[in-house]
């Protein structure tokens, strides 16, 4: 399993976010991993299966996403910054998305 996982819910249709990139980066903005949600919503390999401890953050790619809907949004990326520490051997980021609100938290 990979250390980091996400899961995308559009509140709007009340239905997983199908489609919609997800990029997992160090805190410097070197890329590690770049997904597409499933038909789920989820992405349930992002990245490798272990991660130094530090500053990461993840960029959920939700103006392309609410484009192809021909919604518009106020939030063209919605970004979480997150601290791993390595040995923690999961950290799952679940993305609650309407087009002019959004709410994440740590999940399991």
């Amino acid at each position: 399993m990979s250390h980091v996982t996400a899961h995308v819910l559009d509140a709007v249709v009340g239905a997983p976010a199908r489609g919609l990139t997800v990029v997992l980066e160090t805190a410097d903005g070197t890329p590690l991993a770049t997904a597409a949600t499933n038909d789920d919503g989820r992405v349930p390999e992002l990245g490798p299966q272990t991660l130094e401890s530090g500053d990461y953050r993840i960029t959920f790619r939700t103006g392309e996403y609410f484009a192809g809907r021909n919604q518009p949004t106020f939030y063209p990326f919605v970004t979480v910054n997150f601290t791993v520490r390595a040995e923690e051997a999961h950290y799952h980021v679940p993305l609650l998305l309407s087009p002019f609100a959004f709410s994440t938290y740590r999940g399991s």
